[in-house]
């Protein structure tokens, strides 16, 4: 019986050997290292300036306190979180080739992605559903989306990003870790931390896409059936001055739900074989690096509301 417990006390220690994770980063940057790397602490800097101003537009100018910048300004929180979640140890692997974390500080990582990300999806829904009613039901559009409305949902999207970000931790937290402990990734996501454990993760991986598909497929359902309505209303309209102006308050939101869902639909529904690693990577650097830095460039220079409220703030007295 003492052999048994030995054995099994050795197995035990044996499965859970990995307490630090090396993330390799990108390869092939031999040559590009120090331009890539200024490169993406200029596109940092942007994202972080992007959506602070946003922010701060949106706290000091009176013109901006209604529904949609007060989504806005979520988003740019979800983008602020999300980017400096990712590229500061992007920036070490750059440098050095490599980047090495403890296993904690990696599902720390995971855990901040998992809720910037899922919120951000279910923020989108909630957008598209602001602008169902503003084109759609304008007359109502106040009584409707209200201050009591925009703060509830707020805090209902950050409780189940919060919610869903638990359950990752939960389930990887009862994981066996034994290696290897190289994740030939820049960031900790789930798959590969999945591909460091000896535990059987079958199960683990039927429960994972039955969250996915509720926090990800039902706000794309929302956001799908609230355009849908959209366009048949603008097309009812005669002139064509005013479809154009109905359009053009959707066109911005509609470009962000294609940057995000088109490169997360192909990252974790379409299968990346091993010799795509290279792809698959790419894409997630679009939607961790490249669209936090695109979505204030997209709502600010295609929006005259921000523009006079950057000009009213920066220039008072003109």
């Amino acid at each position: 019986m003492e052999t048994i417990h030995n054995l099994e006390y050795a197995e035990a220690k044996l499965t859970n050997n990995v307490t630090s994770i090396i993330l390799l980063g990108l390869s092939n940057l031999q040559n590009y290292k120090i331009p890539f790397f200024l490169l993406l602490v200029l596109v940092y800097c942007g994202t972080i300036s992007g959506n602070l101003l946003i922010i701060t537009l949106y706290l000091l100018s009176k013109t901006l306190k209604c529904p949609m910048y007060f989504f806005i300004t979520q988003l740019s929180i979800f983008d602020i979180l999300l980017t400096t979640d990712i590229v500061p140890i992007l920036l070490q692997t750059i440098l050095y080739g490599e980047s090495m974390m403890t296993l904690i500080g990696c599902i720390i990582q995971f855990s901040i992605f998992v809720i910037s990300d899922c919120s951000e999806c279910l923020l989108l829904s909630v957008m598209s559903y602001d602008r169902y009613v503003a084109v759609c039901n304008p007359l109502r559009y106040h009584s409707i989306m209200n201050h009591r409305f925009c703060v509830t949902s707020a805090n209902i999207i950050w409780l189940v990003g919060f919610l869903v970000m638990l359950m990752y931790v939960i389930t990887i937290y009862n994981l066996h870790f034994c290696g290897p402990h190289i994740i030939d990734h820049f960031y900790c996501d789930f798959k590969p931390i999945m591909q460091l454990s000896c535990s059987d993760t079958t199960i683990i991986y039927i429960e994972i896409f039955i969250i996915g598909i509720l926090n990800g497929f039902c706000p794309f359902i929302i956001i799908v059936t609230s355009y849908v309505y959209i366009v048949t209303t603008v097309l009812k309209i005669s002139s064509t001055t005013g479809r154009h102006k109905a359009f053009s308050t959707c066109s911005s939101h509609l470009i962000v739900v294609s940057l995000l869902y088109g490169t997360l639909l192909i990252v974790y529904l379409f299968p990346i074989r091993e010799k795509s690693l290279t792809l698959s990577k790419v894409l997630s650097l679009s939607y961790t690096v490249l669209t936090p830095l695109l979505n204030p460039i997209i709502y600010t220079l295609r929006n005259k509301d921000f523009k006079e409220a950057l000009h009213k703030i920066t220039f008072p007295l003109i």
